[in-house]
């Protein structure tokens, strides 16, 4: 008995088809819960509350690979992708999440279709991109046995790229100016914005709510679309942990002083 539960609960703790994906081709967009530091109890939290999967930001973020493993472990067992904003874009980085189970990056600060297309790279198994193979959960420890349930490391790796979100974050004016070279990469799904980072480029900082960096984002993101690419939020609704506290805090202390 002990030997079947053992077998039932590792069949259960396997890598799971994107679930922002799978909710998209449901025509829908996905709900997101995110993360600034480790909490599995969120994390379960998150599944009971009907969150269709984790975000993790790792660049402003605290989070040590094995926090990453317990929480990419937690989410998956629930039914629940997780994806992350890696510290910085370069492929050591990006293959330590992948590694972990992470199901789609964000790149920070990507400003050229070089560092595009090194940021998709690394992100994707050849024969689309250069990710490195790894033995963590991202590869299913290497486990030939459950590789094998896939049809080998040629078809793992091409489920794993087709259940993979490359996400570039334009934030600056530099990847504005080069927008349209970004876009031509393949293996970029698309992008997302910095509305600070941007303002702060722009010449105008502490001014997200400018309406000139609006104007800017609005037609960032509509060349994205024209160019086949999706805007990350088309396609999910995050709410931070932040938002959340900060929100329903003022709510609750403002309603306890009527």
């Amino acid at each position: 008995m002990l030997e079947e539960e053992r077998t039932k609960l590792y069949e259960e703790i396997t890598m799971i088809e994107n679930t922002i994906m799978k909710k998209n081709r449901e025509g829908k967009k996905a709900n997101v819960f995110g993360l600034t530091y480790p909490s599995l109890n969120l994390v379960e939290l998150a599944a009971h509350a009907g969150f269709d999967a984790i975000n993790c930001d790792g660049e402003h973020g605290l989070f040590s690979p094995e926090s990453l493993d317990d929480i990419c472990r937690v989410a998956n067992g629930y039914g629940m992708s997780v994806t992350a904003r890696v510290p910085d874009k370069s492929p050591y980085w990006i293959n330590l999440y992948l590694d972990r189970g992470i199901q789609g990056i964000v790149g920070p600060h990507v400003e050229s279709k070089k560092e595009a297309q090194e940021f998709a790279d690394a992100c994707l198994f050849p024969t689309f991109g250069k990710r490195s193979w790894g033995g963590g959960r991202g590869t299913e420890f290497n486990d030939d046995q459950k590789i094998s349930e896939y049809g080998g490391k040629l078809e793992f790796a091409k489920w794993t790229n087709k259940n993979m979100l490359v996400i570039a974050q334009i934030e600056s004016v530099p990847g504005w100016d080069n927008l349209e070279e970004i876009l031509s990469v393949e293996g970029l799904t698309g992008i997302t914005g910095g509305p600070n980072d941007l303002a702060a480029s722009m010449g105008i900082p502490g001014e997200p709510d400018n309406p000139k960096r609006q104007q800017l984002t609005s037609e960032i993101e509509s060349k994205a679309r024209k160019n086949n690419k999706i805007v990350q939020d088309d396609i999910m609704r995050t709410l931070s942990i932040q938002e959340l506290m900060i929100d329903s805090g003022r709510k609750f202390i403002s309603e306890g002083q009527k």
